[in-house]
């Protein structure tokens, strides 16, 4: 199966890429992964075709994926396994277009026990709480970021969080906008925990 995402998040963790967009016919959160089990991509799997070259794939671009099947997990429901054959950049989106991919949530996976930064994977599990989605593209008009310390500090509907920063590019922040996009993802279980991540700053 082809679709065509428009990537918001390409992000860094273990020198493996998270990689995940928007599906631009439903609007849909998809993550690509490289098996079932949610494995995160090598470079050469993040690489796109222009006339120009091979690239690898930046957030805005709009890019044609092929994909296997769709593989979810309980804390990750949009994963979808891609295929060997390379992605094809169809064209790329404005800053001011990101608007109208906004998602708004209550809140960001609380859930009433845990600290602000993380989710008890334990309550995932037992289905005591549903993710339905692991991704948000959020607007806030507060941030504060720490280069050295990789974590970014806002608020949204009135809650405070500090969350790590996986974004590659954050040692470039400009601080001089008046607001900013974050793309907040739920990674992995980690030591009971699943740690709530801004996997990409625009």
């Amino acid at each position: 199966m082809n679709k065509t995402l428009i990537i918001f998040a390409n992000s860094v963790k273990h020198k493996r890429h998270c990689v995940a967009g928007k599906d631009v016919s439903t609007k849909e959160w998809i993550r690509t992964v490289g098996d079932k089990n949610g494995c995160a991509l090598k470079d050469e799997q993040t690489k796109y075709q222009n006339p120009y070259g091979k690239y690898l794939v930046k957030p805005l671009q709009g890019m044609n994926i092929e994909f296997l099947d769709k593989a979810p997990l309980r804390h990750q429901p949009e994963n979808y396994i891609i295929s060997s054959k390379i992605w094809e950049q169809k064209y790329r989106i404005e800053r001011e277009e990101i608007e109208s991919f906004l998602d708004n949530p209550s809140n960001l996976w609380l859930d009433g026990i845990s600290k602000n930064d993380r989710v008890k994977y334990k309550l995932i599990q037992n289905n005591e709480m549903q993710v339905t989605q692991s991704l948000y593209l959020i607007k806030v008009n507060d941030l504060k970021v720490d280069k050295q310390d990789r974590r970014a500090r806002f608020s949204f509907n009135n809650t405070s969080y500090c969350l790590k920063v996986t974004d590659p590019k954050i040692q470039y922040f400009d601080n001089s906008k008046k607001s900013y996009y974050l793309v907040i993802s739920l990674g992995e279980e980690y030591k009971e925990y699943c740690y709530k991540i801004v996997a990409t700053i625009l």
